[in-house]
């Protein structure tokens, strides 16, 4: 039924870390996408444009297409999208968009992993078709900030020097990303993204489209079927960002995750008499954490700090088969050598681009206007989620300084929509499983599959209880009973 899992590693709140994808099979698209359409469509967000499609490595295709800049303004400016697919191996019913969440990530190169990855039953039916998201791409913007510094900040405030600095750096980056991008940046939240992905179904020549969106992913499948329900065949939805609450809401909720999966993985060390820190492993990071606060310990190729340590303990929460690896950099961390906990930390660093991690998410929720509230509530979310609540929500002490206003998506109902697939995991630690359950029962059409394991999303992960019903789904449109659940 399954081909290979595809661990799917998503980004912050997603608010969310970024969805990416580990696999030997593919490499990343060669020489980019081919050459590109015409002109921008009309004013209900659809593209009027054609795609040419060149072949870009193995058996992928890449194309390119000419979007409006703001859709409310059709005949103004355009700005040049990146495409992908993996075209369909049988009888084919149409595209299946698929995103990995963010924001931040390529979904042109994560469609082409993803296929390999995704049942045979899908790929037969589905070209695999990822839209790179605006600012990424053909449209790539670069604030020109060094992420290294920015997640090397303790991001816990015990002295006003520590709040002077975050606030400085933190100041430095926004204003390289204003003078970088900044007539697009209010251009790139999650409606704009939407509908370039309608617009490039048009281009396809489909009447209707296939979604499948991870994480932030969610977001944007969400926003699709509120704008054009009618266009909608099939749709699913799993890790999912919640739409409503504001941000510091939702990051203080992604903050009560990450220590639900910590307490997962520590029960999981406990039971394991090969893991180095068995006998007290949340003592032995809060240990680890008391050591970096008085000075940092000596790693290559920097050493490990507050900061490097707090996204070092979420990045491998993203995933069960990473926590062998947390444990190890814990035990090594207190013999002396943080360089196992600085590598978990590059990795969720160089996971996306964070330019448009924050473009998006500035725009797409409410912040405080002044970054003090911000850092209040940041130490309040700490009272509830020690080892991760004051980190989380102070990541996006950006948004305050953010140069672009918000605007909020609302909640989504999408009436009119077919059966929208909601998919949560119990012990998803960045899209907390209740998340999932509220947004099913708030769309129109929600129908919830619980997994009853661990890690950030599911899908084409190898549970082959979720695949079936999910390839059932999409290929044939079986709408499984509301509620049911899988397990290993």
């Amino acid at each position: 039924m399954s081909r290979r899992p595809l661990r799917l590693l998503a980004t912050l709140l997603t608010l969310t870390i970024v969805a990416a994808c580990a696999q030997e099979a593919d490499e990343p698209l060669a020489g980019g996408a081919g050459a590109g359409g015409g002109a921008a469509g009309p004013d209900d967000g659809s593209g009027g444009g054609t795609l040419e499609w060149t072949s870009c490595g193995g058996d992928a295709e890449c194309a390119e297409l000419e979007v409006p800049v703001d859709y409310a303004n059709p005949d103004g400016d355009t700005l040049t999208i990146s495409i992908a697919r993996v075209p369909a191996e049988g009888d084919r019913i149409g595209a299946l968009f698929v995103n990995p969440g963010g924001p931040g990530a390529t979904a042109a190169d994560f469609a082409v992993s993803l296929a390999w990855a995704l049942p045979s039953e899908v790929t037969e039916h589905f070209d695999i078709v990822g839209v790179d998201p605006r600012g990424l791409g053909a449209s790539e913007i670069d604030c020109g900030g060094d992420m290294t510094e920015l997640y090397g900040l303790d991001p816990t405030i015990d002295s006003p020097e520590d709040a002077e600095e975050l606030l400085d750096v933190s100041q430095d980056y926004v204003d390289g990303c204003e003078a970088d991008a900044g007539e697009l940046l209010p251009y790139l939240g999650t409606e704009e993204v939407a509908r370039d992905i309608d617009a490039v179904r048009e281009a396809m020549g489909d009447e209707q489209l296939n979604y499948l969106g991870f994480s932030y992913g969610t977001a944007i499948g969400q926003v699709l079927a509120d704008l054009y329900p009618d266009r909608v065949r099939a749709m699913v939805l799993d890790g999912v960002l919640e739409l409503g609450p504001d941000g510091v809401e939702i990051a203080t909720q992604q903050a009560a995750g990450f220590e639900t999966a910590l307490e997962r993985f520590a029960d999981d060390c406990r039971d394991d008499p090969s893991c180095p820190i068995a006998d007290d492993p949340i003592g032995a990071i809060e240990e680890l954490e008391a050591m970096v606060e008085e000075e940092p310990i000596p790693a290559e190729p920097r050493d490990l700090g507050p900061g490097e340590l707090s996204i070092g303990l979420a990045m491998p929460l993203y995933s069960e088969l990473l926590w062998p690896e947390l444990a190890e950099a814990v035990a090594d961390a207190l013999d002396g050598d943080g360089s196992g906990m600085v590598a978990l930390a590059d990795q969720y660093i160089g996971v996306a681009s964070f330019d448009v991690y924050f473009a998006v998410n500035c725009i797409d929720f409410d912040w405080p206007e002044d970054p003090q509230e911000l850092l209040d509530a940041a130490a309040e979310a700490a009272e509830s989620a020690p080892h991760f609540g004051e980190a989380i929500v102070n990541d996006y002490v950006r948004c305050p300084l953010w140069p672009v206003e918000e605007e909020p998506l609302e909640p989504v109902t999408a009436p009119g929509a077919p059966p929208i697939l909601v998919v949560s995991t119990t012990g998803d630690p960045a899209t907390p499983y209740e998340a999932g359950v509220r947004t099913a029962e708030r769309l129109e059409s929600g129908v919830l599959l619980t997994y009853d394991g661990d890690g950030h999303t599911v899908v084409a992960n190898g549970v082959a209880c979720v695949d079936e019903i999910v390839a059932d789904y999409l290929v044939d449109l079986e709408v499984p009973e509301d509620g049911t659940t899988c397990t290993d």
